[in-house]
């Protein structure tokens, strides 16, 4: 019992990062709203659970890779957590851009695809593997949670936790914006959204990088 209040703090912060890194749409969570509003619902969920695929591969390999780093090397904890809450805190600059932008919504739709729900699967799965900005994310959010000699119950905590947000969030996603109301009603209230995501990037970056190792 005493651990899980120790942990818990640090999972609950990575999921939060998680929810709300997918709640400000990137270039994935754009491709996934421009293919259900552009070519239907069902390609847009299976793009969507590709993406969500690809998102568990990345926390997987992260929270390894990770886990085995700071079991070798302890202080590698310092030059992580710098890594990732400068990552957040240039997460909360584009978001609070976003939010004094006078640009709208501008979904992506991808090109060269069949109708087959599985072209879709894979290439959400392709598209999430090879995002360069992926890495960073993960180890941002990771490292919200992992501390030194944590065990490994956290990091399938946070492995399965986040995993089931990205289905989740990217699910509705699909869903929802294959209506063209949830379309109207993001656009609206698209600046609020986006500046309340910047004060939280910003309140974990800070955090991330203030607290004690």
């Amino acid at each position: 019992m005493d651990q899980i209040s120790l942990y818990l703090p640090g999972i609950l912060l990575a999921y939060s990062a998680c929810l709300l890194g997918l709640a400000s749409p990137g270039p994935n969570v754009l491709a996934v709203i421009g293919t259900s509003m552009s070519v239907g619902r069902s390609r847009g969920i299976a793009l969507a659970l590709g993406v969500s695929a690809g998102s568990f591969c990345w926390a997987l390999l992260t929270a390894g890779g990770l886990t085995a780093l700071l079991a070798a090397y302890a202080s590698a904890l310092t030059v992580i957590k710098i890594a990732g809450g400068a990552y957040l805190l240039w997460l909360a600059y584009k978001s609070f851009r976003a939010a004094l932008s006078a640009h709208d919504l501008q979904p992506a739709t991808l090109s060269g695809l069949s109708n087959d729900r599985r072209g879709y699967f894979i290439r959400g799965f392709t598209v999430q593997m090879t995002n360069p900005k992926a890495v960073l994310a993960w180890i941002a959010i990771m490292s919200l949670g992992l501390h030194d000699n944590a065990p490994l119950w956290v990091a399938l905590s946070i492995v399965i936790g986040t995993t089931a947000l990205a289905i989740v969030i990217h699910y509705l996603y699909a869903v929802a914006f294959s209506t063209t109301t949830m379309v109207r009603v993001y656009s609206n209230w698209r600046r609020s959204i986006q500046g309340v995501l910047g004060a939280f990037f910003a309140f974990a970056g800070i955090k991330l990088l203030t607290s004690r190792l």
